[in-house]
């Protein structure tokens, strides 16, 4: 499941015509509504399902998908989650990354010297804070700025950071 994002867990169904309500567990849950296929995990196997329609409702997604026609179909998928692919989640624009390839990055200093593993992304309001296990068994926590991240290595899976004065 390397290739799949989390964007959601199923809490309950919602009227009787197979619609779902939805937690939401991605940044941008505006995405959804421009995905075209979603995977559930039912904890048996996965299965693709096609969104016929995303509405809004407070911190909640109502989903209806093509594949379920009135209540009773979706009364199973209670606290199911809701996947979508690599290929089929919305692009990100230039230095962004998926949570799921930052986390256990190797760190790096300025040197190139390997100091840690990035173990957590914490999403916050302003700028998002990388959780770094230095190799010495402390941790540190780095803002995800410009002035911090120097580098970032997908394929070679290395992240180049400025610690700052006073982080340490």
């Amino acid at each position: 499941m390397d290739d799949l994002f989390r964007i959601g867990v199923i809490t309950e169904p919602h009227g009787v015509h197979g619609e779902v309500k939805v937690y939401p567990t991605t940044d941008d849950p505006g995405r959804i509504k421009r995905i075209k296929e979603i995977i559930l995990n039912d904890g048996k196997e996965l299965h693709r399902l096609h969104p016929m329609g995303v509405k809004f409702n407070k911190q909640f997604l109502i989903i209806k998908f093509a594949e379920f026609e009135n209540r009773d179909d979706v009364e199973k998928l209670r606290k199911k989650e809701l996947f979508v692919t690599r290929e089929n989640a919305v692009p990100l624009h230039k230095d962004e990354y998926y949570i799921s390839d930052l986390e256990g990055l190797t760190i790096e200093d300025e040197s190139g010297v390997g100091i840690g593993t990035l173990a957590e992304v914490i999403t916050t309001g302003a700028n998002d804070v990388y959780r770094i296990e230095l190799n010495d068994g402390r941790e540190v926590l780095l803002p995800a700025i410009k002035q911090c991240i120097l580098q970032v290595n997908i394929p070679e899976g290395i992240m180049k950071v400025h610690i700052m004065e006073g982080l340490l």
